[in-house]
């Protein structure tokens, strides 16, 4: 069978397009797959799609594309009021021609655009007519479109809801269609990652930084819980408008440091294998994806009762919780706060509750998911009986009049990587084969190098104690033989839970880390740290008269800390109080007025040892890549001045002091 869904843009990174991915890698095992992106605006998809599936993009949106100056593409759609915006007539023209001419036994449409498109211009009887719907009917109403999509959902031969009560509500809505609704669930994948231990002390939530996610509610949540749980974190990932809203949200409240936002990270499950229970705050979920797949990694669930999907995947006191969306915000973070309590305190319900979200999220495989789409594709067109594939009509062939911009480029070398507990990692390629390992220190005038052998099936480890890297960044190769020209090693996955809680080495080499890691454009990369002396950053306080910092010194006896600005051609500093607790740990005490008289600057903290050894103060550990973007902590305003303690690209404690701004005067 020939399926083909439309994406509204298969190259960005979306629920949606995860959606289709991993439904159509189910489906091609058996059928031929096409993805159609009406729009493309870059070089190769966001998200990683089976090579076997075919991508075909309508409207080429790249920078050195014509399609965005031909005169259609200025021109309003005639498919859609002004309210629906992104699309044109060129839209129009692209889609119409690519369904009137679609070689295809199956045209499965994403949203509502495209919903309407296949209404409009699909070809009934040629092939059967899907929808999709990964939203709800009543955000549809909301967004004002729900007329428009309610028209599109009748002319189709079948539309999907990802909800059995969505479903109810568009087959309520159409009571009069003939289109057969059926409620099919987003699929997610069996992890690639090694589950979760449950051991951290980490709540995990993914999604976008948007308002119907109320993130706001789960961090008022976790502040709630700071006091009995100091261990534990809570971090967010994903990306959007709300992000500094969210941050303010988290100073207010004291967080700085122990809520984080972490930004964007695909794939998801390597972070999900972090933690120890996933979290959910949302005011609605079309089907609630993020719960499959941290129930895939092991992690049990807590999750707002919010329409719609939420309580068709959870079993409230086996596979997670489900709080009540009663007592408006208050009474919905708080709600959250006790859902949270009860499992963060149990470990043995953690462990019984992650054992039986592995079983849930097993109903929602692409197998599973892929075997129920083609048990509706065996319904055929409205009207017409069962469709029977020996006896299809012949189809006129795709002419394709539109760019395609899949990445029709040889496949580089790709590995899988795993951190190790001891700080190393391991490697393994795929596809598989023998070869060596090549680490390159980045812009390392010396170019040093270090090789190290592959086994036959290409895998290979690199062992902390038999390494003496230099502190930098190793960029990963792989080489077929010595004299073959190493090629740059793409990052399928680097899984680095083992690394949450791990502490610098000491040895004999002095103070090291290492953190592998996917760069912004996913290669294989290692971050080492190596240096004969460090104080490991513990905790950060913020009280109201001072910065206070908890750290581990690692090297000489502590003697007393200062603030170093380096400014040429002078060298300022002023000490900080320090006092060596019972633990062996240090507490560095900053009054606010002492900072802020000093000259506006970066100052490094150091550690000034009995015998005058400097010691930096920074945070090496753990698995976070770069610190800059994450642990974030708020500004400390006095008068016209303000100070800031954050991390530099090395991880080194830098306290800035600086001017106020003056407000942006309005316009």
């Amino acid at each position: 069978m020939k399926i083909t869904f439309l994406l509204n843009n298969a190259y960005g990174i979306g629920g949606t397009i995860r959606s289709v991915a991993n439904l159509s890698a189910a489906l091609v095992e058996r059928h031929s797959v096409t993805v159609a992106s009406l729009y493309c605006h870059r070089d190769s998809p966001g998200l990683a799609f089976d090579p076997r599936v075919r991508m075909v993009a309508l409207i080429d949106q790249r920078e050195s594309a014509t399609d965005p100056e031909l005169p259609a593409a200025k021109q309003p759609s005639g498919c859609f009021p002004d309210s629906v915006g992104g699309v044109s007539a060129l839209s129009d023209q692209r889609m119409a021609d690519y369904l009137r001419h679609a070689d295809a036994d199956v045209v499965i449409s994403t949203r509502p655009v495209l919903n309407v498109y296949l209404a409009r211009y699909g070809v009934p009887g040629r092939y059967l007519r899907v929808g999709q719907e990964h939203s709800t009917l009543r955000v549809r109403e909301d967004a004002g479109h729900r007329e428009l999509q309610l028209a599109a959902v009748a002319e189709l031969d079948a539309f999907a809801p990802v909800s059995s009560t969505d479903a109810a509500a568009y087959r309520e809505a159409l009571p009069e269609a003939a289109t057969r609704i059926r409620h099919i669930p987003n699929s997610s994948p069996a992890p690639a990652v090694t589950r979760s231990t449950g051991e951290s002390r980490m709540v995990v939530a993914a999604g976008r930084l948007v308002a119907q996610k109320r993130y706001d509610l789960l961090i008022e949540a976790f502040a709630g819980l700071r006091d009995d749980f100091p261990d534990w974190e809570l971090r967010i990932y994903g990306r959007g408008p709300l992000r500094e809203p969210l941050l303010e949200r988290i100073d207010a409240l004291g967080l700085a440091g122990r809520a984080r936002l972490m930004g964007a990270v695909s794939p998801i499950d390597t972070e999900w294998a972090k933690g120890a229970i996933g979290a959910v705050s949302s005011s609605w979920e079309s089907f609630g994806l993020t719960i499959v797949e941290a129930m895939a990694c092991g992690l049990p669930v807590v999750s707002t009762d919010c329409p719609y999907g939420p309580s068709e995947i959870i079993t409230p006191g086996e596979d997670g919780v489900l709080v009540p969306m009663d007592g408006g915000d208050a009474g919905i973070a708080a709600g959250l706060a006790e859902g949270l309590r009860g499992v963060m305190a149990d470990a043995p319900l953690r462990r019984r509750m992650a054992e039986n979200a592995l079983r849930t999220a097993a109903r929602y495989e692409p197998s599973v998911v892929a075997a129920a789409y083609e048990e509706l594709f065996a319904g055929g067109p409205r009207g017409r009986g069962r469709l029977r594939l020996r006896t299809l009509l012949r189809r006129r062939q795709d002419r394709r009049l539109v760019v395609a911009a899949s990445a029709d480029r040889p496949a580089r070398p790709a590995a899988h990587c795993v951190a190790t507990p001891d700080g190393g990692f391991q490697v393994a390629l795929t596809p598989a084969e023998p070869g060596d390992l090549v680490l390159r220190l980045r812009d390392d005038p010396e170019g040093r190098t270090v090789r190290l052998p592959l086994d036959r099936e290409g895998r290979g480890a690199v062992r902390r104690a038999d390494q003496r890297l230099a502190e930098g960044r190793w960029d990963c190769y792989v080489t077929a033989s010595t004299a073959a020209k190493a090629r740059r090693l793409v990052a399928t996955r680097v899984e680095q839970a083992a690394l949450v809680d791990a502490v610098p080495t000491v040895g004999e080499q002095g103070v090291s880390s290492w953190i592998p890691y996917a760069t912004k454009e996913g290669n294989l990369s290692l971050r080492s740290w190596l240096r004969p002396t460090h104080a490991e950053v513990l905790d950060i306080g913020l009280d109201e008269e001072a910065v206070t910092v908890t750290a581990t010194p690692h090297g000489p006896q502590a003697g007393e800390a200062l603030a170093v600005l380096e400014r040429e051609p002078e060298l300022l500093d002023f000490t900080i109080p320090l006092r060596v607790l019972p633990t062996g740990r240090v507490l560095l005490t900053i009054p606010y007025e002492t900072a802020l008289a000093q000259p506006h600057g970066r100052w490094n903290l150091l550690i000034r040892a009995a015998d005058g050894t400097l010691i930096p103060l920074g945070r090496i550990g753990g698995d976070t890549v770069d610190r800059r973007k994450t642990d974030l902590y708020p500004a400390i305003t006095r008068g016209e001045n303000s100070l800031r303690l954050g991390y530099s690209a090395a991880h080194d404690l830098i306290l800035t002091t600086a001017p106020v701004r003056p407000p942006r005067a309005a316009h």
